[in-house]
């Protein structure tokens, strides 16, 4: 049995290549840079948000988790957009996305908000024992872990406008 090449196709390693390596590759991806920037905004948005609740401005919200609005939202929603909109939205890498985004959710809105009210709950406590006792004087539990279902849905729509503004404007720059 004779196998026939066919000469009109590249070599498979040069079909798959990448369109650069190291930070060139990463900066290249559409759907990395989505995230990051719809991450970035994110982060940066709380500490305005904090202003607008509290009336205090602190610089420290753009690293700190828990606010207005979730940052890790923000992270795999851009991440999934952009996705969705390179690979096509019936793509296998979009419905592991969205699963992935759906678990970082959850996670936001159930365990690390419970965690957060946990912490709160267990710093009054340390505050109404006895300077005596031995834990009185530890230091304060984070209790800024989780978010409310809102500080998620307004996280999941920033990573929807900042991953579809990137991406458009990424394909009227550099193309697919």
């Amino acid at each position: 049995v004779r196998c026939a090449v066919r000469r009109d196709l590249p070599p498979p390693h040069v079909a798959m290549a990448p369109l650069g390596t190291g930070v060139p590759a990463l900066i290249s991806s559409p759907a990395l840079m989505s995230a990051l920037l719809a991450f970035s905004f994110a982060q940066s948005a709380k500490v305005f948000t904090h202003w607008y609740s509290t009336g205090k401005l602190d610089w420290n919200r753009i690293v700190g988790s828990g606010g207005m609005p979730s940052s890790h939202t923000a992270l795999v929603v851009g991440l999934t957009t952009a996705v969705g909109l390179k690979d096509s939205w019936d793509s296998s890498l979009f419905a592991l996305c969205v699963v992935f985004s759906l678990v970082v959710m959850y996670d936001a809105t159930g365990v690390r908000l419970q965690a957060g009210r946990q912490a709160e709950i267990l710093n009054q406590m340390i505050l109404e024992l006895p300077t005596q006792h031995p834990v009185s004087d530890t230091r304060p539990l984070r209790d800024s872990l989780g978010h409310t279902p809102v500080e998620v849905g307004a996280g999941a729509m920033v990573g929807i406008v900042v991953g579809w503004l990137h991406y458009s404007l990424w394909i009227t720059q550099w193309g697919p």
